[in-house]
């Protein structure tokens, strides 16, 4: 897979956390971790579904201001602990999605002192679609799920 992200239809940022990368790889593949972290809070996931291997589901519901939204989507690559590709393009079986929004990545590498490095990818069909991920607020959005994810992930670790 290509990772030269293109600045036109791609958002991405990279933080380092303080917690081991085994650590928030099982808190992204386990069902049970998923909705202690993965929207922003005051808004809940509702829901998981996770087959990880290329062409499984991942699926998740949420609650966001009293909306529940469903997100079907599949993982299109799993390198166990470093990098997992998932896409709402298609769902299980690889049926096209009617209205796709973008694939995500997520890579992860260890840091010397124990923590993770952990890189976000958006990719998105357009440019106008990225544009519109940036608009509702990619950012502070994404980055708030990873300070969740990094503060969960710690309390585990007690």
């Amino acid at each position: 897979m290509n990772l030269e992200l293109d600045p036109t239809t791609d958002l991405s940022f990279t933080r380092t956390l303080a917690v081991p990368r085994q650590l928030i790889w099982e808190c992204w593949t386990m069902p049970q971790h998923i909705p202690h972290f993965f929207v922003p809070a005051p808004h809940k996931v509702t829901a998981v579904e996770i087959d990880l291997r290329a062409g499984g589901r991942f699926n998740t519901s949420f609650e966001v201001d009293g909306t529940t939204m469903d997100n079907k989507g599949v993982y299109l690559e799993v390198v166990p602990g470093e990098k997992l590709v998932f896409t709402d393009t298609y769902t299980e079986g690889w049926k096209p999605a009617a209205d796709p929004f973008m694939t995500a990545i997520l890579l992860l590498s260890d840091t010397p002192d124990g923590g993770t490095t952990y890189t976000a990818i958006a990719r998105h069909r357009t440019a106008e679609t990225r544009k519109a991920h940036e608009d509702m607020g990619f950012f502070d959005g994404w980055g708030t799920v990873v300070t969740q994810l990094e503060t969960y992930a710690a309390g585990l670790m007690r």
